[in-house]
């Protein structure tokens, strides 16, 4: 369900120039980064990504979501990370991404990791932004 303009806690904002071979900020500053194409899609590899930044905000974002349901669960996660891997290729309309999240949770055994993964793909706001626009893979 989508929040309403009133419920909007915050609001980032960034500027691009020269779209994927420039540079993109954050109106604070607190964000200023040179963006080039990696090797592999023709670029000079020299700067971060879309790709890089996008994999970095939803891991971000995904292990906030999991201290939510482990608080929720009473569940350790002392130790975890996740990891994001987003990927970019052709389809049939022009370029797609897909995302493969995976956790680490040390604390805990294997099924309450994965139900904790689970639940928190359930609640995290980027997984709910992108469910049923791009493949999300929970490794």
């Amino acid at each position: 369900m989508p929040i309403q303009q009133s419920e909007v806690l915050y609001t980032a904002t960034a500027t691009a120039e020269n779209g994927r071979d420039g540079r993109v900020a954050t109106d604070d500053g607190k964000l200023d980064v040179v963006v080039n194409p990696p090797k592999e899609m023709g670029g000079n590899g020299e700067g971060t990504n879309p790709e890089q930044l996008f994999a970095a905000g939803y891991s971000a974002c995904f292990q906030g979501a999991l201290g939510v349901v482990a608080r929720q669960e009473n569940a350790d996660l002392t130790g975890s990370t996740v990891t994001a891997k987003v990927g970019i290729g052709k389809n049939a309309d022009g370029f797609g991404i897909t995302v493969e999240i995976s956790a680490e949770i040390p604390a805990v055994d294997a099924a309450t990791a994965r139900s904790l993964v689970e639940k928190a793909h359930q609640v995290c706001p980027y997984s709910k932004a992108t469910r049923g626009n791009i493949t999300v893979t929970l490794a």
